[in-house]
């Protein structure tokens, strides 16, 4: 099985998810791991920031443009309405969680559930515009198998079992799309690997014995 990894850029407009789409449909098995729209992560800091600085309404200006931002992307990816209508779902439900934090107590666990969001909306648009070009795909949740242990590094035993149980459940599957940078800590709360931290999503960490990479 294959494994590639796409960065922000890669993915940073509707045409290039289009690109990345066209390109890891060549009937190989494949996990494609993407990385948030170029710019996102910044903006997610940002807001994070307000938050931690008790400026909510900074932070809600910041997350509001950021949400119009994804608004003119998905009317550009997508043609039918259903999968817009998907998309805005996915896309409203995650900027709804980060203004539920107004007037709740802000800690690092509500920053990095925040910081997750970018690559848990690139995965679900490629995974939308697949399904629309009828390509056969599956969105597996990077929180349903990376782990990390108290220094912030992956645990390689953990995610190759995790892993190979997560794929079991397609054997017909060929093409996966997960997330890079977020994992589950030993607390079981969202985490953020560290910089450059998705190129363990690699799958060097599992050693892909079970899967025949």
């Amino acid at each position: 099985m294959k494994v590639l990894k796409f960065g922000g850029t890669s993915v940073g407009t509707a045409e290039r998810i289009k690109d990345v789409s066209a390109l890891i449909n060549d009937g190989d098995k494949k996990i494609v791991v993407l990385s948030a729209m170029t710019g996102t992560t910044n903006s997610l800091v940002e807001i994070a920031d307000y938050f931690h600085k008790s400026n909510p309404d900074a932070a809600i200006e910041v997350a509001n443009a950021l949400e119009r931002k994804y608004e003119t992307v998905v009317t550009n990816l997508l043609l039918s309405e259903t999968s817009r209508k998907q998309a805005q779902e996915i896309i409203k439900q995650q900027f709804t969680e980060i203004r539920n934090y107004v007037g709740k107590q802000f800690d690092l666990n509500s920053e990095k559930a925040i910081l997750a969001k970018g690559e848990i909306i690139s995965t679900n648009l490629m995974q939308f515009y697949n399904q629309e070009k009828g390509i056969q795909s599956v969105l597996i949740s990077a929180l349903d198998f990376m782990y990390v242990d108290s220094d912030g590094e992956p645990i390689s035993s953990k995610i190759e079992s995790a892993i190979t149980t997560v794929l079991k459940k397609h054997p017909q599957t060929s093409l996966f799309i997960t997330q890079g940078f977020i994992t589950i800590n030993p607390e079981n709360n969202i985490d953020n690997l560290k910089r450059g931290g998705s190129d363990y999503s690699n799958f060097n960490w599992c050693r892909c014995k079970s899967f025949s990479c």
